[in-house]
């Protein structure tokens, strides 16, 4: 798919990692992921820990090979409460790259957008150069805090926030411009250019074309094959619906939040608080599968 569509980036999640690993064609970077971890030796715990971390750069080398770009990693979801064991399992991951020749300026490392991760990707920015891709990215408490830490990157969710107000709520179908995905990137987009912030807003899981449509003029956008595929079928004029210029003359008021304030405003959306801690949940269950298919 990736030398089919040459994009910009890629990312990699856990998830799709299993997937992949479980194809034919990848068996020879399960192998070689194995050998490392009996390698290094240690508990079998340490052993399937250090063969998954190698697995995840292995993958992120090989499409590094077919991208101009940056491929995210993500630091397991387990650690989504714990700042310093982030910090440490993102340097980890940071050092095998180097190990491969690849250098921290193509990757980004993917944190979960609790506090902790948020506060994990300040302090891997500040005193350690390596630039973060905040994941499952739901609030706009989020997006705000990620920005104040001067993170490189988030991903705010789309079609997950879609997902929510399907299943939560009376109205089965959103236009574009209605969806309430699309209007929370949007309104992130637009506070983010507003105040000045240079942390990229790259908007991420997407259920339809429209969505993608309603978001021309964002930063970047991740955007699966399938979608991909069916863009490319589309011959439709695309016209910027984001922009600095109209983000500069909006109504947003700028906000600090410290952990209290953060907790609280985050809180206080029930579908960011429920698609976070879901999100978590599963990104954590598959990388257990991950850790049983390596044993």
């Amino acid at each position: 798919a990736i030398d089919e569509y040459k994009p910009l980036d890629a990312t990699t999640n856990p998830s799709l990692i299993l997937a992949a690993a479980q194809m034919p064609a990848y068996q020879e970077l399960v192998d070689d992921a194995v050998a490392y971890g009996k390698k290094l030796g240690g508990s079998e715990e340490e052993q399937i820990k250090n063969a998954c971390d190698k697995l995840f750069v292995l993958f992120g080398a090989e499409i590094l090979k077919r991208i101009p770009g940056r491929v995210s990693t993500e630091v397991d979801a387990r650690l989504s409460f714990d700042k310093e064991g982030m910090i440490q399992r993102a340097r980890r991951l940071i050092d095998l790259y180097k190990e491969a020749g690849i250098g921290k300026d193509r990757i980004l490392i993917k944190l979960s957008s609790t506090w902790e991760g948020i506060q994990a990707g300040k302090v891997l920015e500040a005193e350690y150069g390596i630039h973060c891709n905040m994941t499952l990215l739901f609030s706009f408490a989020q997006a705000v805090a990620c920005a104040e830490a001067g993170v490189t990157l988030i991903s705010p969710f789309v079609g997950r926030i879609l997902d929510w107000y399907v299943a939560n709520g009376d109205k089965k179908t959103y236009e574009p411009s209605e969806d309430p995905g699309v209007k929370s990137v949007t309104k992130i987009y637009n506070y983010y250019k507003k105040f000045g912030y240079k942390t990229i807003v790259m908007g991420a899981s997407f259920r339809n074309t429209g969505e993608i449509r309603a978001l021309t003029g964002c930063d970047y956008l991740t955007i699966s094959p399938k979608l991909l595929a069916e863009l490319s079928k589309e011959y439709v004029k695309l016209t910027p619906r984001l922009s600095v210029k109209e983000a500069q003359v909006c109504d947003l008021e700028k906000i600090h939040l410290d952990e209290k304030a953060f907790r609280w405003h985050h809180n206080e959306d029930q579908m960011a608080v429920e698609k976070l801690s879901d999100g978590i949940r599963k990104f954590a269950a598959d990388a257990i599968k991950l850790e049983t298919m390596l044993k």
